[in-house]
């Protein structure tokens, strides 16, 4: 495809899920890629197929909940790649659960990963990326449009992101970086086995009925066209846009489903 040819991209939360995918997409379409997560492991397998498909990339250990971790991270780009064009603050997980049984750690927990780890992201990158004159995205979710029970902690942290790339849009428009916001529904994904520590459970079972996940390959193709065209937002899976424009347009009707059929589990969470 060639959008993203000569320019260097950043992805957080890279060893998995839709930020594994997403990396798969700007790979095909030419980007030069700093795959960011904990479990090196897992990048370091994803480095070696990019690179034995002609694309290059680097793998760094990130975690965003630690300062001077996304600055490494940005550091990497540019001695690698001497530019920074694209960053993608994918990293995140949920915590859920009915707010009487939560504890304020859980909600720390949360926002200390899916809000202040975008910040920190974002701190770290923005500079190199006004230079490029480039794009940013943050992985939101259709919960950032809504919230269901049981989801308080997560559709809370997907809000705050929500409302920051919208502030950021307006700030950085005339400095000709663009910000796009990506808003998964149900997308393949081990968010949904992740329990509230953040620790993956294998054997815990889909919740999901499977004709309501998209692939991963598929959302991160939206995704990536959306960043490429500057789109300020994308909301991914048919079933998270008729939510997204039915809770804007009729708000009265899908807080009625929700409180008649809402999920009431402990783990709930759509998108990333």
């Amino acid at each position: 495809m060639g959008n993203f040819s000569g320019q260097a991209v950043l992805i957080t939360g890279a060893s998995s899920g839709i930020g594994e995918a997403l990396a798969r997409e700007f790979a095909r379409r030419g980007g030069a890629l700093v795959l960011a997560a904990r479990r090196t492991d897992r990048l370091d397998r994803l480095v070696a197929e990019l690179t034995a498909g002609g694309a290059r990339a680097i793998a760094v250990r990130c975690d965003v909940t630690i300062d001077g971790d996304p600055e490494r991270a940005a550091a990497a780009a540019r001695q690698s790649f001497g530019r920074l064009d694209v960053v993608v603050a994918n990293a995140g997980f949920g915590v859920v659960g009915p707010f009487a049984l939560l504890t304020l750690d859980d909600y720390r927990r949360q926002f200390e990963t899916n809000v202040f780890g975008v910040l920190r992201t974002l701190k770290a990158t923005l500079a190199d990326v006004r230079r490029a004159r480039g794009r940013v995205a943050i992985i939101g979710s259709v919960s950032g449009h809504l919230a269901t029970p049981g989801s308080s902690p997560y559709a809370m942290s997907k809000f705050a992101v929500r409302a920051l790339a919208e502030a950021l849009g307006h700030e950085l428009a005339s400095s000709g970086v663009s910000v796009t916001l990506a808003s998964p529904g149900f997308v393949a994904s081990e968010i949904r086995r992740v329990d509230n520590e953040g620790i993956l459970r294998d054997q815990t079972p889909e919740p999901i009925p499977g004709f309501l996940i998209m692939s991963t390959a598929r959302a991160a193709r939206q995704i990536v066209r959306a960043i490429a065209r500057r789109r300020r937002e994308v909301v991914v899976t048919g079933h998270g846009k008729a939510v997204v424009f039915l809770h804007r347009h009729a708000p009265w009707l899908t807080s009625a489903v929700i409180r008649k059929f809402g999920v009431r589990s402990r783990r709930d969470p759509g998108g990333t």
